[in-house]
């Protein structure tokens, strides 16, 4: 059974997020803050963390990025914010997913199915045994998601690390923006091109002497060339 965190501080949310999981098969833990959910995720695996924003003690930006600093756990944020700079910063800290409160709490099952699937399919088979994937002079460590060039490790991101396998399984491709969304996110998250580039501008930083093997094609989107 899967198990999913769910943190807000307002009780009508969690009671209306947790009846929902739960008639999906889902086991729920709740919290109340950011602080909570990361003392909670200390003790407890989860397979995905639906949490608030704007919550007492620690936001849920603060919650989201020390958690993925011991953790590899996909997350939905909440929101009653749906400007693009929170959602791009979301991004930089590891957030997976947005929805905006207001929200479908048929939808937001059905976002957690993808993100989940998502995150539990791998993209690109490393080198046998060994987690380890060279393409273009990087070092692609599939176990701790970090990629090495030039001497230099980066950790990724979990969304790092499958927008680079969906640009090396598909090199010398032109792929478009709304190609990589549907691939990356699953489907078109939030129809703006900023998202992509944002999320690529992230990942080239961490590329070093190899950033330039994902090229920009002007009017089209992007191609990753060795």
């Amino acid at each position: 059974m899967s198990r999913l965190l769910i943190v807000d501080d307002e009780p009508d949310i969690i009671t209306l997020i947790s009846r929902y999981a739960i008639r999906e098969g889902y086991e729920v833990i709740t919290a109340e803050d950011g602080s909570q959910a990361i003392d909670i995720c200390k003790k407890e695996d989860f397979d995905l963390i639906v949490m608030d924003i704007m919550m007492p003690d620690t936001d849920g930006f603060t919650a989201c990025k020390k958690i993925k600093e011991f953790k590899d756990i996909p997350v939905i944020m909440l929101s009653a914010r749906s400007t693009e700079f929170d959602k791009l910063f979301g991004f930089e800290v590891g957030v997976d997913d947005y929805v905006t409160k207001p929200f479908s709490p048929r939808e937001l099952m059905a976002r957690i199915k993808a993100v989940m699937n998502r995150h539990n399919t791998r993209i690109c088979e490393p080198e046998e045994n060994s987690g380890i994937i060279n393409v273009g002079g990087m070092e692609i460590d599939t176990f701790g998601l970090t990629v090495t060039v030039d001497g230099t490790r980066n950790e990724l991101t979990a969304k790092e690390y499958a927008l680079l396998m969906f640009f090396v399984n598909n090199r010398g491709i032109v792929l478009t923006r709304d190609q990589i969304l549907n691939e990356v996110w699953g489907y078109d998250s939030f129809g703006v091109d900023r998202t992509v580039d944002w999320q690529i501008k992230l990942l080239r930083s961490k590329l070093g002497s190899c950033r330039d093997c994902i090229k920009t094609v002007r009017g089209v989107g992007y191609k990753f060339e060795v």
